[in-house]
């Protein structure tokens, strides 16, 4: 495929969802209106975010699979010259995964909220905010100049604000509000960190600084500037102990705001730490390291500590709160996985965090239906007083909520095993200079993460699945568990699910496909872009 090709390709998929927000709240042309108004718009949203999934695959196929540590589909033209911010767009094998995965969560999310839209305010607005996020994220992973990073990286705080705040269940304001001021408090330090790199550096250019590897940068400067822009992309990550807004928002959120949540927003914290830390600052990279690589671990511990607690009887757990925590926990091998600056575990961490995506997105997806059947996510009353027991009563649902825990505990086959395994041995040996031994610890508290993980997903699955608890006071007050059968996975929700499952069936059995094109990018990214 030619390079204008790509180039128009590219552009049109970060700027054709923007173009879409604005449409949406215009009025439906007489011809489309359909059944209703709102009906016309929620197909806009799934038109629009379909082409964009269709272009984006077709950016991934005319992709140059032979070369991808090189930037492809670039366009650089001058935007504020005073400054010297430029609008430069390009792809590599970094970066094509996590923008295909949100082109296609989007648009899972937007056909899911055809047949089931949140309870809320006017439906033109939930379309346009959805659109907006995803030109956000889009651009996030595109824009290869520093402030265009800054612009795309806050630029998805309001939608997702406001589809908090406004579909959002109990709680949704203060989730809302605490969602808001730690992100925007930790990137006024990153912006400040940024602007450090890039007046110091002569250059906001990505790949020029990428390229350069630090040496215009003294090890004072380099450091400082990973210490606050490393704080921003941490608390989006969410790195422990940042990530306290994280459960909050994701137990607020509908059902499309938390896949999109976990399966999208948290993967532009960590695709910021490969991007720009580690090329642009090695030496305050490698200075920073231990501790990122000890707040990782400690992290994974923790929030599978935090969901044993949850998932225990009595433990009046919320189960889109255990999952949120779970996401703590998985996201800190992606974090550890960077820590050790070496490209076996770059690659990890890259493997997990769309391994991730797919995964966590699918069992957003999945509680997401069981509320609606059921009217709560709460554990307790799903394993009690309802008596959910999906295997007898909606036997595919409890099937795919099965699948979706063993997948996210690693099972082997399915993508979640490669990721963390990978950060795993990058903790082994890690790189040079780093203290092998405090990695070896942490590789010991990612291994014992694991098992913890593997526990509480299994309880999970028993008692949402298999069910047999009888709650003695609702047994004397004869609300018995043994309920009729519900709705079994509906045809909308099948094809909204399926591509989940199915890609994590695939990157778990085929995990080259996805290895081949970050390897290469990784690998010239450590080495300073030559």
């Amino acid at each position: 495929m030619s390079h204008t090709v790509m180039q128009l390709l590219l552009a049109a998929i970060v700027v054709l969802p923007l173009l879409g927000a604005v449409a949406a709240l215009l009025p439906a042309p007489p011809g489309l209106k359909g059944k209703s108004p709102e009906q016309a718009v929620l197909r806009h949203g799934v038109t629009v975010t379909g082409v964009v999934l269709a272009l984006s695959i077709a950016l991934a196929a005319g992709f140059d699979h032979d070369h991808p540590a090189r930037m492809q589909a670039t366009t650089d033209l001058p935007w504020i010259p005073a400054l010297g911010i430029r609008i430069h767009l390009g792809v590599d094998g970094i970066s094509l995964p996590l923008l295909v995965l949100t082109a296609l969560l989007t648009f899972l999310c937007a056909l899911y909220s055809y047949f089931k839209m949140p309870v809320g305010p006017s439906p033109k607005a939930f379309v346009a905010l959805l659109l907006v996020l995803e030109t956000g994220t889009l651009a996030t992973f595109a824009v290869l100049d520093l402030m265009l990073f800054f612009l795309a990286f806050e630029t998805v705080l309001i939608p997702m604000y406001f589809l908090i705040a406004r579909w959002g269940g109990e709680g949704r304001e203060r989730a809302a509000w605490r969602f808001i001021l730690y992100t925007v408090l930790g990137s006024v330090v990153m912006l400040l960190g940024l602007l450090l790199v890039g007046l110091d550096g002569g250059t906001f250019d990505m790949v020029a600084l990428a390229t350069d590897n630090g040496s215009s940068l003294s090890h004072t400067t380099q450091v400082i500037a990973v210490l606050a822009i490393g704080v921003g992309l941490a608390v989006k990550a969410p790195m422990w102990p940042l990530h306290s807004w994280l459960p909050d928002a994701h137990t607020a959120a509908p059902t499309v705001g938390s896949v999109l949540l976990a399966g999208v927003l948290l993967k532009m914290g960590t695709y910021g730490f490969v991007r720009i830390v580690l090329p642009v600052a090695p030496d305050g990279a490698h200075t920073f390291a231990p501790y990122l690589g000890a707040f990782a671990a400690v992290g994974i511990v923790y929030g599978s500590l935090v969901c044993i607690a949850l998932a225990r009887r009595g433990g009046k757990g919320d189960l889109k709160r255990l999952i949120a925590y779970s996401s703590v926990g998985h996201m800190g091998f992606v974090l550890l996985g960077i820590a050790t600056l070496t490209p076996t575990g770059v690659n990890g961490a890259l493997f997990a965090n769309v391994a991730h995506g797919l995964i966590t997105g699918l069992l957003f997806f999945l509680v997401g239906a069981i509320k609606d059947r059921y009217g709560t996510s709460d554990l307790d009353s799903l394993a009690g007083t309802t008596g959910a027991a999906l295997y007898g009563r909606a036997p595919r649902l409890g099937g795919l909520l099965a699948f979706g825990a063993v997948a996210s505990l690693g099972l082997p086959g399915l993508a979640g095993f490669w990721g963390e395994m990978l950060a795993m041995f990058g903790s082994f040996r890690p790189a040079d200079g780093l203290s092998r031994p405090a990695f070896l610890v942490f590789m010991a508290l990612a291994g014992l993460g694991t098992l913890l993980t593997a526990a509480y997903l299994l309880v999970v699955v028993r008692r949402v699945c298999m069910g047999g608890e009888v709650d003695p006071a609702a047994e004397k007050a004869g609300l018995m568990p043994d309920g009729p059968a519900l709705a079994d996975v509906r045809r909308h929700e099948l094809a909204a699910w399926s591509p989940l499952v199915a890609l994590t069936v695939l990157a778990g059995l085929w995990p080259a496909a996805l290895l081949g094109l970050t390897d290469p990018a990784v690998q010239q990214l450590l080495a300073g872009g030559n």
